[in-house]
């Protein structure tokens, strides 16, 4: 389970830099999918919270 985490953030992380042609959109691309997993470990933590 701990290395299919890591490939799907790993794979994130990978997308976002293919994903943008500058510093400013690669760190808004890495800011973006730190809070899709913020959100989700909140979600999973709180099931209230979506």
């Amino acid at each position: 389970m701990k290395n299919i985490c890591l490939l799907v953030i790993c794979g994130l992380l990978i997308l976002s830099i293919a994903g943008c042609g500058t510093i400013k959109g690669l760190g808004d691309d890495i800011s973006t999918v730190g809070r899709w997993l913020v959100k989700g470990s909140d979600t999973a933590r709180n099931p209230e919270a979506k």
